[in-house]
């Protein structure tokens, strides 16, 4: 039986078409994934995330444990602010990546990838560390995405939040949105500028309703899963699964800004200043394809000898520029700019080149 989020009643209203996702029934798309993905760049879409995992962790040592299990340093958070992070394994792979909130001292809530959720529960369980709890929330939360450049001016029609002045990465714990209690956060996974709010399950539907409501005039519309998938993708937002796994270390990924070597011990540590120190036999690149042809996850990556240095994790052709293209977790030896390399489309070796990341930028 797949499950189901708070806002499944909804889905049918706008013609949503829905699959399984991670043992979850979510919309792929509504209207359409191209129609989806340009609302987002150019006005504003509405996404359901309420699959996320949400777990509060309390208690006296709750900065220790977090500083143990993730890689990014927690002690530098103030009140109301939030950080990418990632928890790894003993051998440098990762066990989820994460955004930790600083609701205040000894208290923060994590957000977790939906189909890691009872795995990072019993990781977490397994390395508590002294006075600390850990509570799963997630089947009591619900979460929407605000997503694009409309999204301050839709969602300021329904809060008095002074959201004009919210920092990204900095959060509002108890405001009232269309007088609905929320947690409200400036994060965005989409490259463009954009708000979560995390509410009671029970509230999900109308603040649904209320928000495309509010942003008719900006042209908001709800977005699915396919369209969230491209947009992360020209950002080069990683998804667990395919840039990130237990297989693939945060430095091979080239998240090293969220590595802090220097805050003390963590889980992996060793291991990943290891690769930080001589360098990572692998690194995730951007490739566009020269040759006809689209890169999809899993297509293999070959010199152009023939000799196998890889494979695609994500690709497609980018709705925003036309173009092919993909992300590839390669060889170091051939990852600078410029480099062409084959990639195995339908059994034929196809023209690609390395190129720079991320393929989409917002402007300031």
């Amino acid at each position: 039986m797949l499950k189901r989020t708070p806002l499944f009643p909804v889905y049918a209203e706008h013609g949503a078409r829905v699959i399984d996702f991670g043992g979850w029934e979510l919309p792929v798309q509504f209207t359409g994934i191209q129609k989806e993905h340009d609302a987002v760049r150019q006005q504003a879409g509405l996404f359901d995330v309420s699959h996320m995992g949400e777990v509060r962790v309390t208690g006296e040592d709750a900065l220790s444990f977090l500083q143990k299990i993730t890689t990014n340093d927690v002690a530098k958070l103030e009140n109301g602010q939030c950080q990418y992070s990632l928890m790894c394994y003993p051998d440098g792979g990762v066990v989820d990546d994460l955004l930790v909130y600083k609701i205040s001292d000894n208290n923060y809530m994590l957000v977790i990838n939906a189909s890691n959720i009872d795995k990072d529960m019993a990781w977490m369980q397994q390395h508590l560390v002294g006075r600390t709890e850990i509570t799963n929330i997630s089947d009591e939360t619900a979460m929407l995405a605000l997503q694009g450049p409309h999204a301050e001016r839709i969602l300021a029609k329904l809060t008095d939040a002074p959201i004009q002045t919210l920092k990204t990465f900095r959060f509002l714990p108890d405001v009232k949105v269309a007088g609905i209690n929320a947690l409200l956060s400036r994060t965005g996974y989409t490259g463009e500028d954009g708000f979560e709010l995390y509410i009671d399950r029970h509230d999900a539907v109308q603040l649904w309703k209320l928000l495309l409501e509010a942003g008719q005039e900006q042209g908001l519309v709800p977005a699915g899963l396919g369209a969230r998938d491209t947009l992360r993708f020209e950002a080069r937002l990683p998804l667990y699964g395919q840039e990130l796994s237990q297989d693939i270390s945060p430095l091979e990924a080239g998240l090293n800004y969220f590595v802090k070597l220097d805050k003390g011990d963590f889980i992996g540590r060793d291991v990943i200043a290891g690769h930080k120190a001589n360098g990572t036999p692998r690194k995730l690149v951007g490739i566009e394809m020269i040759d006809r042809g689209i890169p999809r996850p899993h297509y293999k990556v070959f010199t152009t000898e023939g000799t196998p240095i890889g494979e695609v994790t994500t690709g497609t052709q980018s709705p925003t520029f036309k173009t092919n293209i993909g992300l590839a977790l390669i060889d170091s030896a051939y990852s600078a700019l410029g480099t062409e390399v084959n990639v195995e489309i339908r059994g034929a070796q196809v023209k690609a080149k390395v190129v720079a990341t991320p393929f989409y930028k917002r402007k300031p």
